[in-house]
């Protein structure tokens, strides 16, 4: 008798994984170019994991005889005016800019949030306070605020992750309110306070695991900006400093420069940012279109 329970365990695994296969290769059918950024974000994230063991060369050390190298055996993608190795510098700089944009969407989300759920759930002086916050930050662009930012806390990793994080808030808070605006007269919000559950508790409980599709699309979507702003930062020499080896400080130290007599040096990390930011637009335009209800056949 186990071994027939058994065997059937391992019969409804089986349909469930190959259930789960069918359904990705629908969607990467039906969405080829959300594949091709879902790939791509892939390769970025599995070089950002296991950056120390892909790399073949230590990205901070410098080799003098190996000054501006162009792409050989030893140097796949060359070596800059350090004789750092490209490639390593490379993949280790998509760990740095994974891991600012993703915490900066992780902290202004979290802020976002709180915002735009207790703005569009408790109303009054709160919500017309709060809104006209967001309209002053939202009167500058993204970049132009994170700059401001960035000029102010200095150069360093947490304060690029807050410089970016600040300006992300104002988007998270008016979709979450808006959401919540349409949630909060729903028949299971008015159940849940018949209940006597407490204004907090109903908010928190019910109406924001409602919202989470439109946040994940959301989360994605901001991903490539992020990434983007930071490149943007750490180039004007405001961002992520050294030795973090950054995109966009690999293009500040050799644009003007080099460009002529070592183009590989611009190349690949404007190449690695276009990549990466592409890869998270493309992965949050066919996320959106899957989440989205009127999209579905």
């Amino acid at each position: 008798m186990a071994d027939i329970d058994h065997q059937a365990e391992l019969i409804k695994a089986g349909a469930h994984v190959s259930g789960l296969w069918d359904k990705t290769m629908f969607y990467a059918r039906r969405y080829p170019l959300g594949a091709i950024g879902a790939v791509i974000m892939v390769i970025f994230v599995f070089s950002a994991i296991f950056a120390d063991v892909l790399a073949p060369h230590d990205p901070l050390q410098t080799k003098a005889r190996a000054s501006l190298s162009p792409p050989t055996t030893e140097f796949v993608l060359g070596a800059d005016m350090m004789g750092r190795d490209m490639l390593s510098r490379i993949i280790h700089g998509a760990r740095i800019s994974l891991t600012v944009g993703v915490a900066s969407i992780l902290l202004g989300g979290f802020i976002g949030v709180f915002i735009g759920l207790m703005s569009g759930y408790l109303m009054g002086w709160f919500d017309l306070l709060m809104q006209r916050l967001i309209d002053i930050m939202q009167a500058l662009p993204l970049l132009v605020l994170a700059l401001v930012m960035a000029a102010s806390l200095g150069p360093s990793l947490e304060n690029t992750v807050l410089a970016i994080s600040i300006p992300l808030i104002p988007n998270v808070a008016r979709v979450v309110r808006s959401s919540t605006l349409s949630l909060r007269e729903m028949p299971f919000v008015e159940a849940a306070r018949a209940a006597g559950m407490s204004e907090m508790r109903v908010a928190v409980r019910h109406v924001l695991p409602n919202i989470l599709a439109p946040l994940i699309v959301l989360f994605t979507a901001q991903l490539g900006a992020a990434i983007l702003v930071e490149a943007s930062l750490s180039f004007l020499g405001l961002g992520v400093p050294e030795p973090h080896p950054s995109w966009g400080r690999m293009l500040s130290e050799s644009a003007a420069e080099y460009v002529r007599v070592a183009p590989w040096l611009v190349i690949f990390p404007g190449l690695a940012i276009s990549l990466a930011v592409f890869g998270a637009n493309l992965f949050g335009d066919a996320l959106r279109d899957i989440l989205d209800p009127r999209q579905r056949s």
